[in-house]
């Protein structure tokens, strides 16, 4: 049949995915050198000078209103339609659900949460610093520009600096900073850079932004990459709390201190998070952190130990020796819970004979 057919091309692929990969012994965490130090205080001092020169109504806010009056979305209007999508690589939520999907994938493969910890991170320093400058200095964008020439500082406004691009800078350059190789590094850290820069700019030609806006979300969002070392101790603490919390609740699933309801949802979530751990686990599983299964799902004790080997959900946390991956004639024709694949029940009794029905399906 086409669907035997199907299935059996599909055997490499889900014994990739069976295969429980290792948790990198290269990676390394950044630490705060003397270079990262030396750029960190350059920056900062970039950025107050920004700030500086919008609050004395410097050459800067001329510079502002010259291109403001230059309108570049009219002068270009063929480049409206492409980078009205173009800026949407700086909107924090999209970008964030799209770099947070990847590093969730890499979260499970490593078998370890700082990826997504270090975006969490990286995203709350953005919030809170971007947005207390937003709030504070409460700058109108040229689209609301009451008095020519002016800064339209304190007039209840809320982008200075450009939030687009500061969360560019860091939601793109959280994938460089958490590479795990140089060349990787390397060409992640351009294709950050290109795209903040593209994106700062488009709200420049967008007429949503002032020129020392952009510049000031640049450096506000560079000055977070360069920060990040000094949490490295934080997100550890952070990824170590979530791992006792996650042993405290297999306790109490084990002394049955959980309600049922309770316990037949954590079970298989902490049965199958054994290989989210800082180090291997040792022995076996423990009869009580077997998943739930039903009676109709499990007909007779036997065939689910059997089939224990196959299932994500019952497999001890680290393999001590490679196994190979059985074909689909050899499994066992019970599916035990929270397997990857449906049983196929209308193929469950000829599995032992060697004709096929003359009719069905």
């Amino acid at each position: 049949m086409r669907t035997d057919q199907l299935l059996t091309r599909l055997e490499p692929v889900f014994a990739r995915l069976d295969r429980e990969p290792e948790r990198p012994a290269h990676l390394q965490t950044p630490r705060m050198s003397r270079h990262r130090v030396v750029l960190l205080a350059s920056t900062l001092a970039f950025y107050l000078a920004i700030v500086v020169a919008v609050l004395m109504t410097s050459w800067l806010v001329r510079l502002d209103w010259q291109i403001m009056f230059f309108r570049p979305y009219e002068q270009w209007p063929q480049l409206h339609a492409f980078l009205d999508y173009l800026v949407v690589l700086g909107q924090r939520g999209p970008t964030a659900v799209m770099v947070a999907a990847w590093l969730g994938w890499r979260s499970w493969r490593q078998h370890t949460l700082r990826p997504l910890i270090t975006l969490g991170v990286a995203l709350l320093l953005l919030n809170i610093t971007v947005g207390a400058v937003k709030l504070g200095l409460g700058r109108l964008g040229p689209h609301y520009a009451t008095r020519i020439g002016s800064a339209e500082l304190f007039a209840g406004g809320d982008i200075f600096p450009s939030g687009h691009t500061a969360n560019a800078v860091v939601t793109w350059g959280i994938l460089a900073y958490l590479a795990s190789t140089t060349v990787t590094r390397r060409v992640l850290s351009i294709v950050s850079a290109v795209v903040s820069l593209s994106v700062g700019a488009t709200t420049v030609y967008l007429g949503t932004h002032w020129v020392s806006d952009v510049l000031l979300g640049w450096t506000a969002g560079l000055l977070i990459m360069l920060a990040l070392p000094w949490f490295e101790p934080l997100i550890a603490r952070a990824e170590a709390y979530v791992f006792e919390l996650r042993e405290m609740l297999r306790r109490r699933l084990e002394e049955g201190r959980i309600s049922e309801p309770v316990a037949a949802a954590l079970t298989p979530l902490l049965s199958a998070g054994g290989k989210w751990q800082p180090r291997r686990a040792t022995g076996s599983d423990s009869p009580a952190t077997a998943p739930v299964t039903s009676p109709a799902a499990t007909p007779a004790a036997a065939p689910v130990a059997a089939a224990a080997a196959h299932s994500p959900t019952l497999r001890p946390a680290a393999h001590t020796s490679p196994r190979p991956h059985l074909i689909r004639s050899e499994r066992t024709p019970v599916t035990p819970a929270g397997s990857r694949r449906p049983a196929h029940t209308e193929r469950a009794g000829s599995r032992g004979t060697a004709a096929r029905p003359a009719t069905g399906g």
